[in-house]
């Protein structure tokens, strides 16, 4: 296996997550406080935060944890579900169990890193590009043509981060068959699941699609609870899911014994906490449109078709990267200039950057960032 490369927006966020005055470029929903989250219990629940004991708890996750997400499948079982700590996690080893030295990955670009990076350090990875030009649209031929015989993994996400974008369900379904008729994996990152504008649109999860399908989730995007760390995979392959149990032997071990409590009230509250999640988007999306409306000269604004993050064009002379690193330095502003998503398998877009739109309040983040726009000589 070769060597990981930085992780770029992790290193990003490192100088600036925390020291930036405005954080506009956050990946998850709104959050809340453990008391919110425990007013939202059921009566067993309750009672398992209060009697808990801070022992080990099971590899494969908390028993209530995994039916509480199973539940929200269709056809996925409790005994089809393993749990993480986060999404990255999962999809790490996810990526050390699937794929080898002599076999391929088709990945999707623009990604969050690991998606290709990870692939990229077992074994020969091609990349497809969602199409700027054409609203970010998914072609699949191309995906077809870019599969191989040793393909074994092909890797998407929807809603997609950084793009927001959503594919329509027949194309979606179309994608799963393809790689059932080829004996692939397809990955799925569903992490921002349930916060489509319009709830018609909601695609089904792999797992529910495909026996051979991984659906990889997590609380801390569409519920906005990442301090949790709790993520899932869920697969009807039951030999694949015991070997994914047997490399988290080699990383976590197991979850956090409160992370897992708080996680399964999460869960069975997640339609009030998506609901919620849902409405602040909602009220934010003509918030952001009327500030870009502002300045036309300086950006192109497309809303997300889902998710809580948008990734919008910067037009100034100046280019993204300066652009980016000016407003955070000079004004305590914080997004994430393209760099963060460039891929070593496909051109990217150099001149966007992302905006996240599921916090409450962004209006003085704007104001902010609109004071300082006006000033520039």
């Amino acid at each position: 296996m070769s060597q990981l490369p930085d992780f770029r927006l992790e290193t990003y966020f490192s100088r600036w997550e925390f020291t930036a005055r405005h954080h506009l470029t956050a990946s998850d929903a709104q959050t809340m406080t453990v008391a919110d989250l425990l007013a939202l219990a059921d009566d067993e629940d309750r009672r398992a935060w209060e009697t808990l004991s801070l022992g080990y708890t099971e590899t494969f996750g908390d028993p209530g944890l995994r039916r509480a997400i199973a539940s929200t499948y269709r056809h996925v079982d409790a005994e089809d579900v393993i749990c993480f700590a986060g999404a990255e996690e999962g999809l790490y080893l996810a990526m050390r169990v699937l794929l080898g030295p002599d076999d391929h990955a088709v990945v999707l670009t623009p990604n969050y890193q690991a998606a290709e990076t990870v692939p990229l350090s077992l074994c020969a990875v091609t990349g497809v590009a969602l199409d700027p030009a054409r609203d970010w649209a998914l072609d699949l031929d191309r995906l077809v043509d870019a599969i191989r015989p040793n393909t074994r993994v092909v890797s998407v996400n929807f809603p997609n981060n950084p793009t927001g974008k959503l594919l329509d369900p027949a194309e979606f379904a179309r994608l799963v068959a393809l790689c059932d008729e080829r004996g692939i994996h397809l990955f799925s990152d569903e992490v921002y699941r349930g916060l489509e504008r319009d709830p018609a649109r909601t695609l089904p999860q792999a797992a529910d699609l495909s026996e051979r399908a991984l659906s990889l989730n997590v609380t801390s995007k569409s519920l906005g609870l990442p301090g949790l760390r709790v993520g899932w995979i869920a697969c009807r392959d039951r030999a694949l899911r015991s070997r994914l149990e047997r490399a988290k032997h080699y990383t976590t071990i197991c979850n956090s014994a409160p992370s897992e409590i708080l996680a399964r009230i999460a869960i069975k509250a997640r339609e009030r906490i998506l609901a919620r999640n849902r409405g602040i988007v909602a009220a934010n999306l003509p918030v952001f449109a009327a500030f870009f409306a502002e300045f036309p000269e300086l950006f192109e604004w497309r809303a997300p078709d889902g998710g809580c993050v948008a990734f919008p064009r910067y037009l100034g002379r100046d280019g993204v990267e300066e652009f980016c690193t000016r407003l955070v330095e000079e004004a305590g502003v914080l997004l994430l200039p393209a760099s963060i998503y460039r891929s070593e398998l496909t051109e990217t877009p150099t001149d966007r950057f992302r905006v996240g739109v599921g916090r409450r309040d962004p209006q003085p983040a704007l104001e902010t960032f609109a004071d300082w726009l006006r000033a520039r000589p």
